[in-house]
């Protein structure tokens, strides 16, 4: 009897085996919407009206830890083309247009390789060289549809819906048509309690809806095409949004993102967990999509991508973490990397002088940050709304379980010591092992990288990254005591060393006064980068003349993002003198292209107007 039932036990597996090997490949469908955290009634949202969102969730498994790896979209759609973090290829900027490495396959090739039709609809945004952004797609076009392709062929398809844009909430909807009250909006603690800003939330809601009844129609038209049951169905937004301090930002409500996956039946072998309608704690994030579609399909995933596959035969282990990263946005800098485990986010700040409400153009058109930073300047704002418009302290540690709006910085607080030291060497551990690219400024990337990539220079040029990590870990959080150290960094051959000694210097204020001779040579720096922090440190230690004399030199460069860090640096001393303002008219009029992605253009369009000076009166035509 025993045997028997040995016997049939294994005619079942071999049933079971067989009956998946004859399986045709799955198709996978991806929607995609912009610029949303998870407000979807499916994560417990009441005021969040997404029925199909809800339905999806139903029949499918409910992500409850998934990121985008960066707060914005072009960086993170290069995360997910290439399979690494656009740190290690050097695209995390918000935009850049640099070379993609050889090596780095985007991975509709890599699908296309496999025998799947490719379509994208119809977004890109990958955040690289226009020139290599070729042939990736069977097709690419607000025409692309997986109906297009030859008989027999398993599909790959794309659909991106653009509905609750960051833009979306540009334009005011008048009150009464709005669907979703503003009485009823909850604020977010750090929001005050303004009209504008209880009038975008709603709005934002509203597009909310409009963007679930999108999926609800691409849903219903794979059903009609017959296909459903042979299709994989991923939907997740691109990053988290859309109000102030969330997009561009890597708190909870930049990088948490809805995620949700639907398998059918017949491929419940690579269900994550036993039944659909769960919900699946496993941290994921955009780097881990490459390596899981791969093993969903059956191929092998290349040693270079940097992510885990979460699905699938090549399944991993949960991993401990999940990293984030944000870089330049558009015409301003900042710096900073996170971790996320499954209780904790911890923030590294490295250019914490600066604020993190940054005037910058773009979000600036939004009413709600616009009665915000107008509360802030009458004195309305509490204590938690002030946050905002203050310099950043150099680590944060949030316990997001518990404090879900990350308000609670408890990087100072010796009872989570353990936790922020652990999470602190983690991501430490991380930058080392992706070959984290951003500890070296941009204008001094690109000098360096001439005739190379990035991502192949961070591998073959012999850099130490530990003593430059090292090196930005100690000038972003200095004290006066590091002062002979961060001198000595001044004159080190390595020029990115260089910068980050004159940046501790620059946050060591009036206590640096010491180094005064040692700033003042810096001024003579082969490195743009350097002179720019450099002269900002000494203007702030009194030394006006020589700081702005060598920012106007800056000016002068043909690096255009030299020219955007100097700017950068004018607007934060604040400086109005009749030369300055000359100075950034004649860089206008140098440059010459009245081109809205000119990011240094942009950031002197802030200033003219910080300055209430017309850049038509002197014939430059800045309307973008």
């Amino acid at each position: 009897m025993k045997n028997l039932i040995v016997v049939f036990g294994l005619f079942v597996l071999i049933s079971c085996n067989s009956t998946q090997e004859e399986l045709p490949p799955p198709n996978i469908l991806w929607i995609t919407s912009e610029d949303n955290s998870p407000f979807a009634g499916c994560y417990g949202d009441e005021f969040a009206t997404t029925p199909n969102m809800d339905a999806l969730a139903a029949e499918g498994f409910l992500y409850t830890h998934a990121y985008a790896n960066v707060p914005v979209c072009a960086p993170a759609r290069n995360t997910i083309l290439t399979g690494i973090y656009a740190t290690a290829g050097g695209h995390q900027h918000m935009r850049s247009y640099y070379d993609k490495s050889d090596l780095i396959q985007p991975y509709p090739r890599m699908l296309r390789g496999a025998g799947y039709y490719c379509t994208n609809n119809v977004k890109e945004d990958y955040n690289i060289n226009p020139d290599q952004n070729q042939d990736f797609w069977d097709e690419s076009s607000n025409q692309a549809h997986y109906k297009n392709r030859p008989e027999g062929k398993p599909f790959f398809a794309v659909f991106n819906t653009t509905i609750s844009h960051e833009s979306s909430i540009h334009q005011s909807t008048p009150t009464e048509e709005l669907r979703h009250r503003p009485e009823d909006v909850t604020l977010p603690p750090y929001h005050p309690d303004t009209p504008e800003m209880r009038h975008d939330w709603a709005q934002y809601y509203d597009k909310i809806e409009d963007m679930d009844k999108r999926i609800g129609e691409l849903l219903q038209e794979l059903e009609e095409s017959g296909q459903a049951e042979n299709t994989i169905v991923f939907y997740y937004g691109d990053h988290g949004g859309v109000l102030a301090r969330s997009k561009r930002y890597v708190y909870e409500t930049g990088t948490r993102v809805p995620f949700i996956v639907r398998i059918p039946e017949k491929y419940k072998h690579l269900y994550p967990t036993e039944q659909p309608g769960s919900e699946v704690n496993r941290l994921i994030s955009f780097v881990d999509l490459v390596p899981t579609v791969l093993s969903l399909i059956g191929e092998e995933i290349p040693e270079y991508l940097q992510g885990k596959a979460f699905l699938g035969e090549q399944k991993t282990e949960d991993p401990e973490y999940a990293f984030m990263f944000r870089g330049r946005m558009d015409e301003r800098y900042d710096m900073s990397r996170s971790a996320r485990d499954n209780q904790y986010r911890y923030i590294r700040n490295y250019i914490p002088y600066r604020v993190y409400g940054q005037f910058l153009e773009y979000l600036w058109r939004a009413p709600s940050i616009q009665s915000w930073e107008a509360a802030y300047k009458a004195g309305e704002c509490n204590e938690i709304q002030s946050i905002f418009w203050n310099t950043k302290p150099a680590e944060e540690l949030y316990d997001t379980e518990n404090d879900p709006w990350e308000v609670n910085n408890l990087a100072d607080d010796p009872q989570y010591e353990d936790v922020l030291k652990r999470m602190r060497a983690a991501t430490k551990d991380w930058m080392l092992e992706i070959k984290d690219s951003g500890f070296i400024p941009e204008a001094e990337l690109i000098d360096r990288t001439e005739g190379t990539t990035t991502y192949d220079y961070m591998r073959e040029s012999g850099l130490e990254l530990n003593d430059l990590i090292d090196g930005a870990n100690l000038a972003s959080d200095p004290q006066r005591g590091d002062i002979p150290f961060l001198t000595e960094m001044l004159n080190e051959d390595e020029a990115a060393i260089r910068y980050w000694g004159a940046t501790g210097l620059l946050i060591l204020g009036q206590e640096a006064e010491e180094a005064v001779e040692a700033l003042k040579s810096a001024l003579a720096d082969s490195s743009p980068n350097v002179k720019v922090v450099a002269a900002e440190a000494l203007y702030q230690l009194g030394y006006k003349e020589e700081g702005l004399r060598a920012l106007y030199e800056v000016l002068e460069t043909p690096n255009s993002f030299a020219r955007t860090h100097a700017l950068n640096a004018i607007d934060s001393i604040e400086d109005e003198a009749a030369a300055t303002q000359q100075a950034v008219l004649d860089m206008i009029g140098m440059v010459g292209d009245f081109n809205r992605q000119h990011y240094d253009l942009r950031a002197a369009k802030g200033l003219l107007t910080k300055w209430n000076v017309d850049p038509m009166d002197h014939g430059y035509d800045m309307n973008w």
